[in-house]
């Protein structure tokens, strides 16, 4: 143990990849804050139409992630790096003149194929550059940037909002995108092998769709909390609508730092199915207790429980894929992201259309527990693997 805490973990390329992330979710994170505002402000849309426009990015997302997972492993992680940037870029720039909800879906979906080939080319470097004694505390420091993003990007959005209305949202939003472009250049190639000639093109890493299940509830169930979040603090009456995700975004990141060894000390699937009762529980919370107060101990809860999973599944994943196969491994596994992330909002937003958002929550709450079954089921059928 001694012996493997002085491998270096913090390299040039490291940190560069890590504020390549933070910029571009902080990104994601504005966009997540002002999408519902604006559909069911300006747009004139309801609630359903809401849930649509955050998303609906899975679609094309969920559809390229695996190819994108292959070109990273093919092509580089740069390319895929610096292309799903550009990209992002452009889907927030084009928000800012349009006000039609058709073609809000269709940025919305080339913020998808952004997503996929951004998205699972810094998962892939992250295990090339990452000692293998130190991948959970990686992953860890690493999603940091997910999770400032979702923090910092609501304030800078209702910043911008509150100074200068939904235009300048969507510029900041880009102007972000593009700092990313510029981090990713820098970041260098990060690949270490390539596939070998005549072996079949995969797109998919079969070894890794269990675990991959497991995250996909988790993601599923924070993804539609996330989603109506800030209309739902705006109905209680709370302070700042932005206030319950930069509350979530700054738990977790308190807690990946603080506990940034933890996921490499536990078994990381135990450690996963734990995780969930914990978002269930502050799901149920939320749903419940229909305050200010009960949202923001519902909120403490869920980032606590998030905090774990990411880190813990991606461990899981990582560990059934070769050097080579990364880059597919993280296709597959962050396909949850896309169905959790974009599936979740869409579905919860049918539910609290006609019922409420407490129902919707009480939904997400069900998919977190039953998620958490299941990966519990996985430790039992593979201990060893656990």
């Amino acid at each position: 143990m001694a012996g493997s805490t002085r491998e270096p973990l913090f390299t040039r390329a490291f940190i560069a990849l890590a504020a390549a992330e933070l910029a571009y979710f902080t990104a994601t994170g504005l966009a997540l804050f002002a999408l519902p505002l604006y559909v069911t402000g300006p747009v004139g849309g309801d609630e359903a139409s809401a849930g649509v426009a955050v998303g609906v990015f899975a679609v094309s997302a969920l559809v390229l992630r695996p190819f994108a997972g292959r070109a990273s492993d093919r092509y580089g992680r740069r390319p895929m790096l610096v292309g799903g940037a550009l990209l992002a870029a452009a889907s927030l720039l084009l928000l800012a003149v349009t006000q039609d909800l058709a073609v809000i879906i269709g940025l919305r979906l080339l913020a998808g194929v952004a997503e996929a080939a951004f998205f699972v080319s810094v998962f892939a470097a992250l295990a090339d550059l990452a000692p293998a004694s130190r991948m959970g505390e990686a992953l860890s420091y690493n999603s940091l940037g997910l999770y400032l993003g979702i923090a910092f990007g609501p304030l800078i959005g209702q910043a911008l909002l509150d100074a200068a209305g939904f235009r300048a949202v969507w510029l900041g939003g880009a102007a972000l995108a593009v700092l990313a472009v510029g981090l990713a250049i820098a970041i260098g190639e990060t690949r270490t092998a390539a596939p070998e000639v005549g072996v079949p093109l995969r797109i998919v890493h079969r070894p890794a769709i269990p675990a991959s299940i497991g995250f996909l509830s988790s993601l599923a169930a924070v993804g539609g909390f996330i989603a109506f979040a800030t209309l739902w603090a705006e109905r209680i009456g709370l302070a700042s609508p932005s206030l319950a995700l930069v509350a979530y975004g700054a738990i977790v990141v308190v807690c990946r730092i603080a506990f940034a060894r933890v996921p490499d000390r536990l078994a990381p699937l135990p450690l996963a199915a734990w995780s969930l009762v914990l978002i269930g529980i502050g799901l149920v919370i939320a749903a419940a207790w229909q305050d200010g107060w009960g949202l923001l101990v519902g909120v403490v809860f869920m980032a606590v429980g998030i905090t774990f999973t990411t880190p813990a599944f991606f461990a899981a994943v990582f560990a059934t894929a070769s050097p080579s196969e990364r880059g597919i491994a993280s296709g597959t596994a962050s396909a949850a992201l896309d169905l959790g992330l974009g599936l979740g909002p869409i579905a919860l937003g049918l539910i609290a259309a006609p019922f409420g958002i407490p129902w919707a929550f009480a939904l997400a709450a069900g998919i977190a527990f039953a998620g958490a079954g299941w990966t519990a089921g996985l430790v039992r059928r593979s201990p060893a693997r656990a």
